[in-house]
Protein backbone atom coordinates (compact mmCIF):
# COMPACT_ATOMS: atom_id res chain seq x y z
CA UNK A 1 0.00 0.00 0.00
CA UNK A 2 2.76 2.44 0.96
CA UNK A 3 4.68 1.48 -2.16
CA UNK A 4 1.60 2.24 -4.32
CA UNK A 5 1.15 5.64 -2.67
CA UNK A 6 4.85 6.37 -3.19
CA UNK A 7 4.63 5.53 -6.89
CA UNK A 8 1.52 7.69 -7.35
CA UNK A 9 3.11 10.66 -5.61
CA UNK A 10 6.31 10.18 -7.56
CA UNK A 11 4.36 10.07 -10.82
CA UNK A 12 2.45 13.20 -9.87
CA UNK A 13 5.66 15.04 -9.07
CA UNK A 14 7.10 14.04 -12.44
CA UNK A 15 4.00 15.33 -14.25
CA UNK A 16 4.07 18.59 -12.31
CA UNK A 17 7.77 18.98 -13.06
CA UNK A 18 7.32 18.37 -16.78
CA UNK A 19 4.56 20.96 -17.10
CA UNK A 20 6.06 23.54 -14.75
CA UNK A 21 9.47 23.30 -16.42
CA UNK A 22 8.21 24.44 -19.83
CA UNK A 23 9.92 27.64 -20.98
CA UNK A 24 9.36 29.91 -23.91
CA UNK A 25 11.58 29.03 -26.83
CA UNK A 26 12.82 31.22 -29.64
CA UNK A 27 10.03 32.64 -31.85
CA UNK A 28 7.26 31.25 -29.63
CA UNK A 29 4.42 33.52 -28.41
CA UNK A 30 4.65 35.02 -24.91
CA UNK A 31 4.10 32.26 -22.33
CA UNK A 32 1.98 32.71 -19.20
CA UNK A 33 1.78 29.54 -17.08
CA UNK A 34 0.06 31.01 -14.04
CA UNK A 35 1.01 30.22 -10.45
CA UNK A 36 -0.46 26.72 -10.11
CA UNK A 37 1.50 23.84 -11.67
CA UNK A 38 -0.48 21.93 -14.33
CA UNK A 39 -3.74 23.73 -13.47
CA UNK A 40 -2.37 27.10 -14.58
CA UNK A 41 -5.15 29.52 -15.56
CA UNK A 42 -7.85 26.85 -15.99
CA UNK A 43 -10.17 28.12 -13.26
CA UNK A 44 -10.11 31.75 -14.41
CA UNK A 45 -10.32 30.74 -18.07
CA UNK A 46 -13.41 28.61 -17.42
CA UNK A 47 -15.14 31.02 -15.06
CA UNK A 48 -14.91 34.15 -17.22
CA UNK A 49 -12.94 33.71 -20.44
CA UNK A 50 -13.69 37.22 -21.69
CA UNK A 51 -12.20 39.11 -18.75
CA UNK A 52 -9.32 36.66 -18.43
CA UNK A 53 -8.32 36.86 -22.09
CA UNK A 54 -8.79 40.65 -22.11
CA UNK A 55 -6.30 40.83 -19.23
CA UNK A 56 -3.86 38.55 -21.08
CA UNK A 57 -4.25 40.66 -24.24
CA UNK A 58 -3.47 43.83 -22.31
CA UNK A 59 -0.40 42.13 -20.84
CA UNK A 60 0.96 40.25 -23.87
CA UNK A 61 -0.68 41.58 -27.05
CA UNK A 62 -2.70 39.83 -29.76
CA UNK A 63 -1.02 36.42 -29.39
CA UNK A 64 0.08 34.53 -26.27
CA UNK A 65 0.18 31.02 -24.82
CA UNK A 66 -1.43 30.09 -21.50
CA UNK A 67 -1.41 26.91 -19.46
CA UNK A 68 -4.88 25.51 -18.60
CA UNK A 69 -5.34 22.12 -16.93
CA UNK A 70 -2.27 20.56 -18.50
CA UNK A 71 -2.88 22.03 -21.97
CA UNK A 72 -0.94 24.86 -23.54
CA UNK A 73 -3.31 27.07 -25.51
CA UNK A 74 -2.09 29.74 -27.91
CA UNK A 75 -4.76 32.44 -28.16
CA UNK A 76 -4.84 34.57 -31.32
CA UNK A 77 -6.83 37.82 -31.11
CA UNK A 78 -5.82 39.62 -34.30
CA UNK A 79 -8.72 39.15 -36.77
CA UNK A 80 -6.46 40.13 -39.68
CA UNK A 81 -4.41 37.00 -38.92
CA UNK A 82 -7.29 34.54 -38.47
CA UNK A 83 -6.87 33.04 -41.94
CA UNK A 84 -3.44 31.72 -40.93
CA UNK A 85 -5.32 29.37 -38.61
CA UNK A 86 -8.57 28.84 -40.52
CA UNK A 87 -6.92 27.94 -43.82
CA UNK A 88 -4.44 25.40 -42.43
CA UNK A 89 -5.82 21.86 -42.75
CA UNK A 90 -2.45 20.12 -42.40
CA UNK A 91 -0.88 21.36 -39.17
CA UNK A 92 -4.10 22.29 -37.36
CA UNK A 93 -7.08 20.00 -36.73
CA UNK A 94 -10.27 20.52 -34.71
CA UNK A 95 -11.33 16.84 -34.86
CA UNK A 96 -9.45 15.55 -31.75
CA UNK A 97 -10.83 18.33 -29.53
CA UNK A 98 -14.37 17.81 -30.82
CA UNK A 99 -14.24 14.05 -30.28
CA UNK A 100 -13.09 14.47 -26.68
CA UNK A 101 -15.83 16.99 -25.95
CA UNK A 102 -18.74 15.04 -27.43
CA UNK A 103 -17.60 11.91 -25.60
CA UNK A 104 -17.30 13.77 -22.29
CA UNK A 105 -20.58 15.71 -22.64
CA UNK A 106 -22.87 13.37 -24.58
CA UNK A 107 -21.23 9.94 -24.05
CA UNK A 108 -21.01 9.72 -27.84
CA UNK A 109 -18.16 8.02 -29.69
CA UNK A 110 -18.32 7.99 -33.49
CA UNK A 111 -14.93 6.59 -34.52
CA UNK A 112 -15.85 5.84 -38.15
CA UNK A 113 -17.66 9.12 -38.89
CA UNK A 114 -15.47 11.47 -40.89
CA UNK A 115 -16.10 15.18 -40.19
CA UNK A 116 -16.18 15.95 -43.94
CA UNK A 117 -18.89 13.31 -44.50
CA UNK A 118 -20.95 14.53 -41.56
CA UNK A 119 -20.71 18.13 -42.73
CA UNK A 120 -21.71 17.15 -46.27
CA UNK A 121 -24.78 15.39 -44.89
CA UNK A 122 -25.68 18.45 -42.78
CA UNK A 123 -25.26 20.82 -45.70
CA UNK A 124 -27.57 18.71 -47.87
CA UNK A 125 -30.36 19.26 -45.34
CA UNK A 126 -29.72 22.93 -44.58
CA UNK A 127 -29.31 24.23 -48.11
CA UNK A 128 -31.44 24.59 -51.23
CA UNK A 129 -34.81 22.85 -51.46
CA UNK A 130 -34.33 20.96 -48.19
CA UNK A 131 -33.66 24.24 -46.35
CA UNK A 132 -36.87 25.68 -47.79
CA UNK A 133 -38.83 22.61 -46.63
CA UNK A 134 -37.35 22.75 -43.13
CA UNK A 135 -37.96 26.50 -42.85
CA UNK A 136 -41.58 26.11 -43.99
CA UNK A 137 -42.13 23.32 -41.48
CA UNK A 138 -40.48 25.39 -38.75
CA UNK A 139 -42.77 28.34 -39.52
CA UNK A 140 -45.87 26.15 -39.28
CA UNK A 141 -44.74 24.70 -35.96
CA UNK A 142 -43.83 28.15 -34.61
CA UNK A 143 -47.33 29.35 -35.45
CA UNK A 144 -48.82 26.26 -33.78
CA UNK A 145 -46.88 26.52 -30.49
CA UNK A 146 -47.24 30.31 -30.32
CA UNK A 147 -51.02 30.19 -30.60
CA UNK A 148 -51.57 26.92 -28.74
CA UNK A 149 -52.57 28.72 -25.52
CA UNK A 150 -54.62 31.45 -27.18
CA UNK A 151 -57.91 31.45 -29.03
CA UNK A 152 -58.63 33.77 -31.93
CA UNK A 153 -59.95 36.61 -29.81
CA UNK A 154 -58.00 39.12 -27.71
CA UNK A 155 -56.91 37.55 -24.44
CA UNK A 156 -55.91 38.68 -20.97
CA UNK A 157 -52.28 39.49 -20.25
CA UNK A 158 -50.02 36.49 -19.66
CA UNK A 159 -46.86 36.98 -17.62
CA UNK A 160 -43.64 35.02 -18.11
CA UNK A 161 -39.87 35.29 -18.13
CA UNK A 162 -38.72 36.29 -21.62
CA UNK A 163 -35.85 33.78 -21.67
CA UNK A 164 -38.12 30.96 -20.55
CA UNK A 165 -40.73 31.95 -23.14
CA UNK A 166 -38.32 32.19 -26.08
CA UNK A 167 -36.33 29.07 -25.26
CA UNK A 168 -39.48 27.00 -24.68
CA UNK A 169 -41.32 28.02 -27.84
CA UNK A 170 -38.38 27.89 -30.23
CA UNK A 171 -37.13 24.62 -28.80
CA UNK A 172 -40.51 22.92 -29.15
CA UNK A 173 -40.98 24.21 -32.70
CA UNK A 174 -37.47 23.12 -33.67
CA UNK A 175 -37.93 19.72 -32.07
CA UNK A 176 -41.21 19.15 -33.91
CA UNK A 177 -39.53 20.18 -37.16
CA UNK A 178 -36.52 17.87 -36.93
CA UNK A 179 -37.57 14.97 -34.69
CA UNK A 180 -40.23 12.27 -34.75
CA UNK A 181 -41.95 12.21 -31.38
CA UNK A 182 -44.74 14.78 -31.68
CA UNK A 183 -46.45 13.69 -28.47
CA UNK A 184 -43.63 14.64 -26.07
CA UNK A 185 -42.01 18.02 -26.92
CA UNK A 186 -42.72 19.51 -23.48
CA UNK A 187 -41.19 16.53 -21.66
CA UNK A 188 -38.12 16.66 -23.90
CA UNK A 189 -37.76 20.39 -23.26
CA UNK A 190 -37.89 19.98 -19.48
CA UNK A 191 -35.16 17.33 -19.47
CA UNK A 192 -33.12 19.23 -22.04
CA UNK A 193 -33.07 22.39 -19.94
CA UNK A 194 -31.80 20.50 -16.88
CA UNK A 195 -29.09 18.92 -19.03
CA UNK A 196 -28.17 22.22 -20.72
CA UNK A 197 -27.70 23.96 -17.37
CA UNK A 198 -24.96 21.46 -16.50
CA UNK A 199 -23.36 21.35 -19.94
CA UNK A 200 -20.41 23.66 -19.28
CA UNK A 201 -19.49 21.73 -16.14
CA UNK A 202 -19.77 18.48 -18.10
CA UNK A 203 -17.40 19.88 -20.71
CA UNK A 204 -14.87 20.91 -18.05
CA UNK A 205 -15.29 17.75 -15.95
CA UNK A 206 -16.13 19.86 -12.91
CA UNK A 207 -19.47 18.36 -11.84
CA UNK A 208 -20.12 17.58 -8.20
CA UNK A 209 -21.28 14.05 -7.39
CA UNK A 210 -24.90 15.23 -7.16
CA UNK A 211 -24.68 17.16 -10.44
CA UNK A 212 -23.12 14.16 -12.16
CA UNK A 213 -26.05 12.01 -11.09
CA UNK A 214 -28.54 14.57 -12.42
CA UNK A 215 -26.67 14.87 -15.73
CA UNK A 216 -26.56 11.10 -16.23
CA UNK A 217 -30.25 10.76 -15.41
CA UNK A 218 -31.12 13.53 -17.88
CA UNK A 219 -29.09 11.87 -20.61
CA UNK A 220 -30.76 8.52 -20.05
CA UNK A 221 -34.21 10.13 -20.04
CA UNK A 222 -33.47 12.05 -23.24
CA UNK A 223 -32.08 8.99 -25.02
CA UNK A 224 -35.40 7.26 -24.39
CA UNK A 225 -37.57 10.27 -25.23
CA UNK A 226 -35.70 10.85 -28.50
CA UNK A 227 -35.80 7.21 -29.56
CA UNK A 228 -38.15 7.22 -32.58
CA UNK A 229 -41.02 4.86 -33.28
CA UNK A 230 -39.57 3.71 -36.58
CA UNK A 231 -36.68 2.00 -34.80
CA UNK A 232 -39.37 -0.50 -33.80
CA UNK A 233 -40.80 -0.67 -37.33
CA UNK A 234 -43.91 1.41 -36.62
CA UNK A 235 -43.35 4.35 -38.97
CA UNK A 236 -42.49 5.04 -42.57
CA UNK A 237 -41.45 8.64 -42.03
CA UNK A 238 -38.80 10.27 -44.20
CA UNK A 239 -37.84 12.90 -41.64
CA UNK A 240 -34.59 14.71 -40.97
CA UNK A 241 -34.11 12.43 -37.97
CA UNK A 242 -34.53 9.28 -40.05
CA UNK A 243 -32.03 10.59 -42.58
CA UNK A 244 -29.51 11.08 -39.76
CA UNK A 245 -30.17 7.54 -38.58
CA UNK A 246 -29.44 6.21 -42.09
CA UNK A 247 -26.28 8.31 -42.29
CA UNK A 248 -24.96 6.79 -39.04
CA UNK A 249 -25.90 3.31 -40.25
CA UNK A 250 -23.91 3.81 -43.43
CA UNK A 251 -20.96 4.99 -41.35
CA UNK A 252 -21.03 1.76 -39.34
CA UNK A 253 -22.36 3.16 -36.04
CA UNK A 254 -24.22 0.63 -33.87
CA UNK A 255 -27.83 1.09 -32.72
CA UNK A 256 -26.97 2.11 -29.14
CA UNK A 257 -24.61 4.86 -30.27
CA UNK A 258 -27.13 6.03 -32.91
CA UNK A 259 -29.60 6.51 -30.07
CA UNK A 260 -27.10 8.50 -28.00
CA UNK A 261 -26.05 10.63 -30.98
CA UNK A 262 -29.58 12.01 -31.25
CA UNK A 263 -29.01 14.01 -28.05
CA UNK A 264 -25.86 15.49 -29.59
CA UNK A 265 -27.90 16.58 -32.62
CA UNK A 266 -30.72 17.89 -30.42
CA UNK A 267 -28.34 20.13 -28.52
CA UNK A 268 -26.46 21.21 -31.66
CA UNK A 269 -29.64 22.24 -33.47
CA UNK A 270 -31.66 23.67 -30.57
CA UNK A 271 -29.24 25.27 -28.10
CA UNK A 272 -28.84 28.70 -29.72
CA UNK A 273 -32.10 29.86 -31.33
CA UNK A 274 -34.04 30.39 -28.09
CA UNK A 275 -31.29 32.35 -26.30
CA UNK A 276 -30.69 34.43 -29.46
CA UNK A 277 -34.39 35.33 -29.69
CA UNK A 278 -34.35 36.30 -26.01
CA UNK A 279 -31.52 38.76 -26.54
CA UNK A 280 -33.12 40.20 -29.71
CA UNK A 281 -36.44 40.84 -27.97
CA UNK A 282 -34.73 41.93 -24.76
CA UNK A 283 -32.71 44.59 -26.59
CA UNK A 284 -35.82 45.73 -28.46
CA UNK A 285 -37.87 46.04 -25.27
CA UNK A 286 -35.15 48.00 -23.48
CA UNK A 287 -34.36 50.24 -26.49
CA UNK A 288 -37.60 51.90 -27.65
CA UNK A 289 -35.99 53.51 -30.72
CA UNK A 290 -34.91 50.07 -31.96
CA UNK A 291 -38.37 48.63 -31.30
CA UNK A 292 -40.00 51.46 -33.25
CA UNK A 293 -37.60 50.98 -36.16
CA UNK A 294 -38.28 47.26 -36.47
CA UNK A 295 -42.02 47.70 -35.91
CA UNK A 296 -42.06 50.22 -38.75
CA UNK A 297 -40.29 47.74 -41.01
CA UNK A 298 -42.72 44.97 -40.02
CA UNK A 299 -45.70 47.25 -40.70
CA UNK A 300 -44.49 47.71 -44.27
CA UNK A 301 -44.20 43.95 -44.69
CA UNK A 302 -47.63 43.38 -43.19
CA UNK A 303 -49.28 45.65 -45.76
CA UNK A 304 -47.93 43.54 -48.61
CA UNK A 305 -50.41 40.75 -48.03
CA UNK A 306 -53.84 40.28 -46.44
CA UNK A 307 -53.62 37.92 -43.52
CA UNK A 308 -55.78 36.36 -40.85
CA UNK A 309 -55.17 34.32 -37.72
CA UNK A 310 -56.50 31.22 -39.52
CA UNK A 311 -54.06 31.74 -42.40
CA UNK A 312 -50.63 32.85 -41.18
CA UNK A 313 -48.54 35.18 -43.37
CA UNK A 314 -46.51 33.76 -46.22
CA UNK A 315 -42.74 33.89 -45.96
CA UNK A 316 -42.57 37.67 -46.24
CA UNK A 317 -39.23 37.77 -44.46
CA UNK A 318 -37.71 35.54 -47.14
CA UNK A 319 -39.40 37.38 -50.01
CA UNK A 320 -38.50 40.95 -48.96
CA UNK A 321 -35.40 42.58 -47.53
CA UNK A 322 -35.41 43.56 -43.87
CA UNK A 323 -32.25 45.66 -43.41
CA UNK A 324 -33.27 47.08 -40.01
CA UNK A 325 -34.18 43.68 -38.62
CA UNK A 326 -30.99 42.18 -40.05
CA UNK A 327 -28.87 44.90 -38.44
CA UNK A 328 -30.59 44.33 -35.09
CA UNK A 329 -29.93 40.61 -35.31
CA UNK A 330 -26.27 41.13 -36.28
CA UNK A 331 -25.79 43.59 -33.42
CA UNK A 332 -27.44 41.19 -30.98
CA UNK A 333 -25.19 38.35 -32.09
CA UNK A 334 -22.13 40.59 -31.89
CA UNK A 335 -22.93 41.25 -28.23
CA UNK A 336 -24.02 37.77 -27.17
CA UNK A 337 -22.52 35.08 -29.46
CA UNK A 338 -19.32 33.86 -27.82
CA UNK A 339 -17.98 30.99 -29.89
CA UNK A 340 -14.42 29.72 -29.57
CA UNK A 341 -12.66 28.31 -32.61
CA UNK A 342 -10.22 25.65 -31.42
CA UNK A 343 -7.57 23.66 -33.26
CA UNK A 344 -5.04 21.08 -32.12
CA UNK A 345 -1.49 21.51 -33.41
CA UNK A 346 -0.79 18.11 -35.01
CA UNK A 347 2.48 19.29 -36.61
CA UNK A 348 4.88 22.06 -35.63
CA UNK A 349 3.78 25.21 -37.42
CA UNK A 350 5.08 28.69 -38.17
CA UNK A 351 2.16 31.10 -37.75
CA UNK A 352 2.53 34.21 -39.90
CA UNK A 353 0.73 37.27 -38.55
CA UNK A 354 -0.74 40.04 -40.70
CA UNK A 355 1.96 42.45 -39.45
CA UNK A 356 4.73 40.15 -40.70
CA UNK A 357 5.65 38.65 -37.32
CA UNK A 358 6.16 34.88 -37.20
CA UNK A 359 5.55 32.60 -34.24
CA UNK A 360 6.29 28.91 -33.76
CA UNK A 361 3.49 26.65 -32.53
CA UNK A 362 4.42 23.36 -30.85
CA UNK A 363 2.93 20.04 -31.81
CA UNK A 364 0.51 18.91 -29.08
CA UNK A 365 -0.54 22.46 -28.14
CA UNK A 366 -3.86 24.05 -29.02
CA UNK A 367 -4.79 27.23 -30.86
CA UNK A 368 -7.85 29.27 -29.90
CA UNK A 369 -9.59 32.15 -31.69
CA UNK A 370 -12.08 34.06 -29.56
CA UNK A 371 -14.00 36.40 -31.90
CA UNK A 372 -16.26 37.62 -29.08
CA UNK A 373 -13.32 39.56 -27.62
CA UNK A 374 -11.78 40.46 -30.96
CA UNK A 375 -13.19 41.55 -33.35
CA UNK A 376 -16.69 41.73 -31.81
CA UNK A 377 -15.81 43.73 -28.68
CA UNK A 378 -12.76 45.55 -30.03
CA UNK A 379 -13.22 49.37 -29.65
CA UNK A 380 -10.88 49.95 -32.61
CA UNK A 381 -13.37 48.10 -34.81
CA UNK A 382 -16.75 48.82 -33.20
CA UNK A 383 -17.13 52.18 -31.48
CA UNK A 384 -18.49 51.81 -27.94
CA UNK A 385 -18.58 48.01 -28.29
CA UNK A 386 -20.45 47.43 -25.01
CA UNK A 387 -23.41 49.47 -26.28
CA UNK A 388 -26.34 48.10 -28.27
CA UNK A 389 -26.70 50.15 -31.46
CA UNK A 390 -29.47 48.77 -33.63
CA UNK A 391 -28.19 50.56 -36.76
CA UNK A 392 -24.51 49.62 -36.34
CA UNK A 393 -24.69 47.47 -39.49
CA UNK A 394 -26.65 50.01 -41.55
CA UNK A 395 -25.43 52.80 -43.80
CA UNK A 396 -27.32 56.10 -43.79
CA UNK A 397 -29.36 54.97 -46.80
CA UNK A 398 -30.42 51.77 -44.93
CA UNK A 399 -28.15 49.55 -47.03
CA UNK A 400 -25.99 46.93 -45.35
CA UNK A 401 -22.80 48.25 -43.76
CA UNK A 402 -20.01 45.72 -44.07
CA UNK A 403 -16.89 47.89 -44.13
CA UNK A 404 -15.06 47.83 -40.79
CA UNK A 405 -11.39 48.60 -40.22
CA UNK A 406 -8.55 48.03 -37.82
CA UNK A 407 -5.16 49.71 -38.10
CA UNK A 408 -6.35 51.21 -41.38
CA UNK A 409 -6.98 47.81 -42.94
CA UNK A 410 -10.45 46.62 -43.92
CA UNK A 411 -11.44 43.50 -42.02
CA UNK A 412 -12.60 40.26 -43.57
CA UNK A 413 -13.87 39.16 -40.14
CA UNK A 414 -15.60 41.95 -38.22
CA UNK A 415 -18.04 39.64 -36.42
CA UNK A 416 -18.05 35.84 -36.25
CA UNK A 417 -21.15 34.61 -34.39
CA UNK A 418 -21.35 31.42 -36.47
CA UNK A 419 -17.71 30.43 -36.37
CA UNK A 420 -15.60 30.20 -39.50
CA UNK A 421 -13.71 27.72 -41.61
CA UNK A 422 -14.32 24.00 -41.21
CA UNK A 423 -16.31 24.34 -37.98
CA UNK A 424 -18.68 27.12 -39.07
CA UNK A 425 -22.35 26.41 -38.52
CA UNK A 426 -23.89 24.63 -41.55
CA UNK A 427 -27.41 25.43 -40.27
CA UNK A 428 -26.83 29.20 -40.09
CA UNK A 429 -29.51 30.12 -42.62
CA UNK A 430 -32.07 27.84 -40.97
CA UNK A 431 -31.35 29.35 -37.54
CA UNK A 432 -31.51 32.96 -38.78
CA UNK A 433 -34.81 32.29 -40.57
CA UNK A 434 -36.29 30.63 -37.47
CA UNK A 435 -35.34 33.55 -35.21
CA UNK A 436 -36.73 36.10 -37.67
CA UNK A 437 -39.94 34.10 -38.15
CA UNK A 438 -40.44 33.86 -34.38
CA UNK A 439 -39.85 37.55 -33.68
CA UNK A 440 -42.01 38.56 -36.66
CA UNK A 441 -44.92 36.36 -35.57
CA UNK A 442 -44.69 37.51 -31.97
CA UNK A 443 -44.49 41.24 -32.69
CA UNK A 444 -47.17 41.07 -35.40
CA UNK A 445 -49.74 39.15 -33.40
CA UNK A 446 -49.09 39.99 -29.75
CA UNK A 447 -48.75 43.01 -27.53
CA UNK A 448 -45.46 42.50 -25.71
CA UNK A 449 -44.14 44.74 -22.95
CA UNK A 450 -41.97 44.76 -19.86
CA UNK A 451 -43.71 44.10 -16.55
CA UNK A 452 -41.47 46.77 -15.09
CA UNK A 453 -40.86 49.59 -17.62
CA UNK A 454 -37.58 50.40 -15.84
CA UNK A 455 -36.26 46.84 -15.97
CA UNK A 456 -32.86 46.17 -17.52
CA UNK A 457 -31.52 43.11 -19.28
CA UNK A 458 -29.85 40.66 -16.88
CA UNK A 459 -26.11 40.19 -17.33
CA UNK A 460 -24.83 37.27 -19.37
CA UNK A 461 -23.43 34.17 -17.69
CA UNK A 462 -19.70 34.38 -18.52
CA UNK A 463 -19.12 30.65 -17.99
CA UNK A 464 -21.07 29.94 -21.23
CA UNK A 465 -18.26 31.42 -23.34
CA UNK A 466 -17.19 28.92 -25.97
CA UNK A 467 -20.58 27.21 -26.20
CA UNK A 468 -22.39 29.39 -28.72
CA UNK A 469 -24.93 31.92 -27.48
CA UNK A 470 -24.46 33.36 -24.02
CA UNK A 471 -27.34 32.84 -21.63
CA UNK A 472 -28.56 35.35 -19.02
CA UNK A 473 -28.00 35.19 -15.29
CA UNK A 474 -31.65 35.64 -14.44
CA UNK A 475 -34.60 36.56 -16.65
CA UNK A 476 -36.56 39.58 -17.87
CA UNK A 477 -40.22 39.50 -16.85
CA UNK A 478 -42.65 40.41 -19.63
CA UNK A 479 -46.35 40.26 -20.28
CA UNK A 480 -48.10 39.59 -23.57
CA UNK A 481 -51.57 39.20 -25.06
CA UNK A 482 -53.09 38.60 -28.46
CA UNK A 483 -53.60 41.80 -30.42
CA UNK A 484 -57.15 43.02 -30.94
CA UNK A 485 -56.64 43.16 -34.71
CA UNK A 486 -53.96 41.58 -36.88
CA UNK A 487 -52.64 44.94 -38.12
CA UNK A 488 -52.71 46.67 -34.73
CA UNK A 489 -49.15 47.68 -33.90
Amino acid sequence: MLWTIFLLLNGLLIVVYLYSSRTRQKKEPPLDKGFLPWLGHALEFGKDATNFLARMKAKHGDIFTVCAAGHYVTVLLDPNSFDSVLSDTVCLDFTPIRKKLIKRIFSVHLPTVKPASERKWMEQHFQGVNLWKLSSSMKAHLHSVLFSNHNNSPSEWTQDGLFSLCYNLLFRAGYLTLFERKENPSAVYQEFRKFDELLTKLARASLTRGESKIANTCKEQLWELLSPNWLNGRSESNSWQKSYHHFLQEEGIDADMQKKALLLQLWTTQCNAGPAAFWVLGFLLTHPEAMEAVQSEIRVLSTLQDTSLQHPPANLLEAHSTPVFDSILKETLRLTAAVMINREVVQDKILRMADGQEYRLRRGDRVCLFPFLSPQMDPQIHQEPQMFKYDRFLNEDKTVKDAFYKDGKRLKYYTLPWGAGRNSCPAKEFAVTAIKQFVFLLLTNFDLELCNPEAELPPANPSRCGFGMLQPNGDLMVRFRLKRTWHEM
